[in-house]
């Protein structure tokens, strides 16, 4: 079985003209990063590994989550690859992952994240929002036969500023 949270970096800035890859979070997206860090880990697998898209704001997502989690920062596996808006290449990226890792963690961006998650999963969303924490299971034991996994959790920021999310 193998288990996959993939997560939508947090809200960005457009403040200044950067190219893409290089806008930070914009503050919403550092206090949305903190908050969902600090209700989902909780959810979290005992051991897992962290990937994250090399752009700056899905790594400062990533970096935030694993300051609350207690995860060297230094173990955030940068890809290149999960630079991306294609889900195919998403899928290409977590079908590579080695299969000693049960449980992987995906930092990356829309559209790829919401078109994964409508394809592999077994509920669909219109949108995978900024900061959206969604967690699957797959029955197959090898990361490159994932298929038909079943969504456990779809969290989103506003879930814990309009009302309180039991997470039991």
């Amino acid at each position: 079985m193998k288990r996959l949270i993939l997560i939508r970096h947090a809200k960005s800035s457009w403040e200044t003209a950067l190219n893409d890859k290089d806008r930070p979070l914009a503050n919403r997206g550092v206090q949305d990063a903190h908050l969902m860090a600090e209700k989902t880990q909780k959810l979290l697998p005992e051991s897992y590994i962290i990937w994250s898209s090399t752009a700056k704001r899905a790594l400062e997502t990533a970096r935030i989550f694993a300051q609350h989690l207690g995860y060297p920062e230094d173990l955030i596996v940068k890809k290149e690859g999960l630079y991306t808006f294609d889900e195919n290449q998403l899928e290409r990226e977590i079908k590579s992952c080695d299969n000693s890792y049960d449980n992987l963690i995906v930092f990356g961006h829309n559209s790829a994240v919401t078109d994964f998650v409508n394809s592999f999963g077994n509920t669909y969303l219109e949108n995978v929002c900024t900061c959206g924490f969604v967690s699957f299971v797959f029955e197959q034991d090898q990361w490159d036969a994932i298929r038909n996994g079943k969504i456990q959790k779809i969290i989103f920021p506003k879930d814990f500023k309009s009302k309180p999310l039991d997470l039991e």
